[in-house]
């Protein structure tokens, strides 16, 4: 990957994101700065997935707006969760990591030398030399992960958005993953990811956004993972009602929630 170091800076201005109008993440404030490792964690339920689907487009905001200071929201390369992919597609490992070359080169172009080499480069640096013509259902999980890490080598975006990339896989893989993440952030690329494994966030990521539907902090990962925050997190996202309304929470309440960004 090139340089990150014009990475945009991401703002949230009192966004709520949610589905059929019902919220799912409510009046959220703050900024990610350019070059940060952000983890997003919370409860089950707690908004984390809608919230990165936001940030990477999939999902319009209820209220409120994300704004990228100094690039487009093309500039994010956005990694599902694994049980997202079809791994019934025919297609092989060499084709799938190519994919990430698709918006520079356009749907129907043929990839040209650079970018074979680009595709090359990218599935030897996450150790899936030998399994190029490998179709995506015969791979472990960890291969999976590591064809998708591959793919987003290959699209080479400043901003990278991970929902749960280390369920499920091994520890050799998550180390390696951790590395490669830590080379992003060394090259100036954003990095936000949903995880559960609070010893990871507590391992590699300097800044997390603990979410129970509301912010309920964000800022050093050590202070946000307290015992305190997360029993709060827990309450909060239990007593969430999932038929409530639109949400119609005036701006002082607004005003409330960024006093958790530290």
């Amino acid at each position: 990957m090139s340089s990150g170091a014009h990475a945009p800076a991401i703002r949230l201005v009192n966004l709520t994101l949610g589905y059929d109008r019902r919220p799912a993440v409510h009046h959220l404030d703050g900024v990610i700065a350019p070059g940060e490792g952000l983890a997003v964690c919370g409860p089950n339920g707690a908004g984390k997935s809608t919230l990165l689907r936001g940030l990477a487009g999939l999902l319009a905001p209820l209220g409120g707006a994300i704004n990228f200071v100094g690039a487009s929201r093309r500039a994010a390369a956005y990694l599902p969760q694994v049980v997202e992919i079809d791994r019934g597609f025919p297609i092989n490992v060499r084709d799938f990591v190519a994919m990430g070359a698709l918006a520079r080169i356009g749907l129907m172009s043929a990839l040209n030398g650079a970018e074979r080499a680009r595709v090359a480069a990218a599935i030897e640096t996450v150790g899936l030399v030998g399994f190029e013509t490998r179709t995506l259902e015969t791979l472990s999980g960890g291969q999976m992960q590591r064809a998708l890490f591959a793919r987003l080598i290959v699209q080479d975006q400043p901003i990278v958005l991970l929902d749960e990339p280390f369920g499920a896989i091994d520890e050799a893989t998550i180390d390696d993953l951790l590395a490669l993440i830590a080379r992003w952030r060394a090259e100036g690329r954003t990095v936000v990811a949903v995880l559960h494994e609070l010893d990871i966030v507590r391992r590699a990521f300097p800044r997390t956004l603990l979410l129970a539907r509301e912010c309920i902090y964000w800022g050093a990962t050590r202070d946000a993972l307290c015992q305190e925050n997360l029993i709060r997190a827990r309450a909060m996202s239990e007593a969430f009602n999932e038929r409530a309304g639109e949400c119609l929470r005036d701006n002082d309440h607004g005003a409330e929630d960024q006093l958790h960004v530290h």
